[in-house]
Parts: C-alpha cells; structure tokens; sequence
C-alpha cells in the first residue's frame, strides 16, 4: 500500500541524488581537465548547468533568489548587446569549479569528522587551563581548518561547548564558552590566507592574472600569523579578572595526540605541492585529486575489517545519497555566487565608469588598502565573499600597472576575506559561533569581533603595503 505522499517523497530522493550523481561527475571531470585531458568545454558547462537546475528544485526561496538574479542578470547582459552567450558560459565553469572544489573537501571533512583521533585532540585542545587554552584552541582550529574547513568549527565548537557546560558557575560559563569559540573562529579565518585548500586562495589564484599559490603562500601565512596573533594578544589583555577563580581540572593527555594531526597534513601538504611542482598542475587541481583519495584511504583504514556492504560501501552511499545532498543549499549559494560574480562584472563596469571611479589611476597603496577592507565591507550587507571578489576581481588594476607583484594584490584580497569571516552576520563562521554560544551572528560579528576587525585589519593593512611596496 502507497502512504500519502511517498510519491513526492520519492520524487525529491530521486531529485538529490541526481544532483549528487551529477556533482560527482563535475568533481571527476573538473579533475581530469586540471590534469591535461581535454574535454568538451560544453560538457563541464552543462553538467554545471544541469546540477544548478536540480539544486534549485529543492532549496528554499531565499536560494533560489540567487538562480533568479543570475538569470535576470544573463537577461540584461543579452538585451545590452553583450556576448551573454560567453560570458554565460564563463559564469557556469566558474560555477562548475566552485562545485568540484567543494566536493572534493568534502570527501576529507567526511572522513575526519569521525575520526577518533581527531575527536581526541580536540577534546584535548578543549581541556587545557585557561592559561593557555585560548592560544591552543586557536592553533588547533587553524590546524583542524586546513584539513575539514568548516567542519573544523562545527567540530571544535561543539567540544568546546560541551566542555564549558561543565563549569557549574553561570558568569564563568558564559565567559569561557565565549574565549573558546572566538579562539576557534579567529584560528579558522587565519587558514584563508594561505591555506591551498581555502577557497579564497583557490578563487584568488585563478583569477588574479600572473598569481599562484607558491608566490603567495608565504605572505598570506604572514597575515593568518598576524590575525592569530592579535587575537590572542586582545584575549590576554582584555580577559576577565576572577576573583575566585574556579579550581585547575588535570588535563588527560599529551600533546603526542597531536600526532596523527601533523603526519595527516604533512602528508596531504607533501602529496598537494609534490604533483604540483612534479608536474606542473595548479595547486587547485591536484588538490581535487590528491584530496579524494587521501579521503579514500583513510576511509579504508577505518573501516578495515569490515563487510565492505556495511562499512565503506555503505559509507560511500551514504556520502552520495545523503551527504551531498545536504549540501544542496551551501551547493547552490557558492555556484550561484560564482556565475552572478562572473556575469555581473559587466554590468557593473560601465556603471563604474559613468560614475567617474578609475580603479586603475589609483596609486598601488590605495589599491591595495581598499582591497582589504573592502569585501569586509560587502559582508556587512550580506554580500557572500566569493560573489564579492568574482564581482570586483575584472575591476582590479593590473598587477604591472600598479607596479606590484600579483601575489601582493593576492595578499590583500584573502587578508580582507579571511576577516570577513570575522564581521559579517552572513557567512557561515559568524552564523556557527552565534549558534554555538546561543546569540546572534550580528552579536558575535559586532560586538564580540568589532575592535578585534579594526585592530588586525589596519595590522594586516601595514603588513599588505609593506610587502606589495617595500618587500
């Protein structure tokens, strides 16, 4: 007998898991492409196209209002005369790289979030003294993002929070679970100036003319050492004076839990910029490769032993079947962002113009400064930073123009995105925080991050000009 409304039921299942199906295969071809085998440049496009058409079939409206502004914005761009059909086209490999980059650290999110050495060190991390737990949940969040992203907030918030439900006064309750969760969040934001798994790093690369991630590494881990760094100075300053001070509790452990931690990145850092020096391939596409698999691997490891009908074949379904689709929101929000960026630029360059703004008569320092504070600025109005940069990015100055190096224009953008992260209500780092300590995301971004912004973002400003112009 059929219940009332196992058809559509059925339907969305059969819905998502197309996408899914889809998004894998965008992920695979994506791969293949970064590594030399070319394709059809129309079979990328269309299965972007395909996998945004099923996405928007099941998310809410407030998603779908992307899909609309991005075909409204295609509409204009085709009655103004311009070659929509192209810039269409760029939009939607835009799209597809987005979609298979998000994919494939999805596969490694998967695996490390039920991990139980990870679980353990970030139970560690969560238990030190207060003495020094803020610098160890910020350096464990930096480390914990260079491997799941997202998932290293989702994952340490949730121990830190747990942790601090323990402490039996309310006022120290509140004070420590709000020290821990801006440790983590200010140790996550820290990543994307650097890291090659950040997407801020992988869009920069790509479309900042002459940039990769070799030249730019090194200055943006400057900058996430400097966002690190004056979070944990305002933290020791401002912390709050106890007068009775709740009792020290033993910390189980050594910090040789870190271990699988370090072997695991090191590992994934060897294996990324190995291909990549060995044979020439962008960092962005050996980690589309090199990610799945140091996924698959582990996967093994964990799952050794068992039927593989009930361990990793069962994993693997549940991945496609059920994981991917959860996504479908964040999936169609990042490609969207990236086509509507992509088709957007020339829209906004004639209005630019007619308003009498020429980015590129600007001198390299003021370029660079508004580079900084810039997408920090569109967070505040609920601009996504990959919209944002994808928007600005044909608006940029030259890096020969400015007489810098293109790294130096690299560096400024990630400095500004990662303290994004920091400020806007809308992004996810913000939106988990304030989830995690029960308050707002405008709370968290304003009121708990708005003299730390001002003070690392004209720290990180110094260290832009200094290396863009002196170094």
């Amino acid at each position: 007998m059929r219940l009332p409304g196992s058809d559509a039921m059925t339907t969305s299942a059969f819905i998502d898991r197309l996408a899914a199906g889809l998004v894998v295969f965008l992920t695979f071809i994506f791969a293949l492409g970064e590594w030399g085998l070319t394709l059809p440049k129309f079979l990328v496009e269309g299965t972007a196209l395909a996998v945004i058409a099923l996405l928007t079939l099941r998310v809410k409206l407030t998603r779908m209002l992307f899909v609309f502004a991005g075909i409204g914005l295609t509409l204009w761009l085709g009655l103004a005369g311009e070659s929509w059909l192209e810039i269409a086209a760029r939009g939607l490999s835009s799209a597809a790289f987005i979609a298979a980059f998000f994919t494939a650290l999805s596969t490694l999110r998967n695996v490390a979030e039920t991990s139980p050495a990870l679980r353990r060190v970030g139970n560690f991390l969560a238990a030190q003294p207060p003495g020094r737990r803020y610098a160890a949940l910020t350096v464990g969040g930096h480390l914990f993002a260079l491997l799941i992203n997202y998932g290293s907030i989702s994952l340490l918030g949730g121990l830190a929070s747990q942790s601090a439900r323990s402490e039996a006064d309310p006022k120290i309750r509140e004070i420590r679970t709000r020290r821990m969760l801006l440790a983590i969040q200010r140790g996550f934001i820290s990543s994307l100036t650097w890291s090659p798994l950040a997407f801020s790093l992988a869009l920069a690369t790509v479309l900042i003319p002459g940039a990769s991630w070799a030249t730019a590494a090194l200055p943006g881990l400057m900058s996430g050492a400097i966002i690190m760094l004056i979070g944990w100075a305002m933290d020791w300053i401002f912390k709050p004076r106890l007068a009775n001070p709740p009792p020290r509790m033993k910390v189980e452990g050594s910090w040789t839990l870190m271990t699988p931690l370090v072997v695991l990145l090191a590992l994934l850092a060897v294996s990324v910029l190995g291909f990549h020096r060995l044979l020439d391939i962008r960092v962005v596409g050996t980690v589309m490769v090199v990610v799945p698999v140091i996924a698959l691997c582990w996967a093994i490891i964990q799952h050794a032993g068992e039927p593989f009908a009930t361990g990793l074949g069962a994993r693997a379904v549940s991945f496609v079947n059920r994981e991917l689709p959860g996504y479908r929101g964040e999936l169609i929000l990042l490609m969207m962002a990236g086509y509507i960026g992509t088709v957007g630029a020339p829209v906004l360059q004639p209005i630019v113009v007619s308003l009498g703004l020429h980015p590129e008569a600007l001198p390299a320092w003021a370029v660079l400064t508004i580079l900084v504070w810039l997408i920090p600025l569109l967070g505040q109005f609920g601009m996504n930073p990959i919209l944002a940069f994808t928007l600005i990015a044909p608006l940029i100055p030259h890096a020969d123009t400015l007489g810098v190096a293109p790294s130096a224009i690299v560096v400024a953008i990630v400095s500004g995105w990662a303290l994004t992260g920091a400020t806007s209500p809308f992004t996810a780092t913000t939106l988990l925080i304030g989830s995690f300590a029960k308050v707002s995301a405008i709370h968290v971004g304003l009121k708990w991050n708005g003299g730390y912004f001002l003070t690392a973002a004209v720290a990180v400003t110094g260290w832009v000009l200094v290396y863009g112009l002196v170094l």
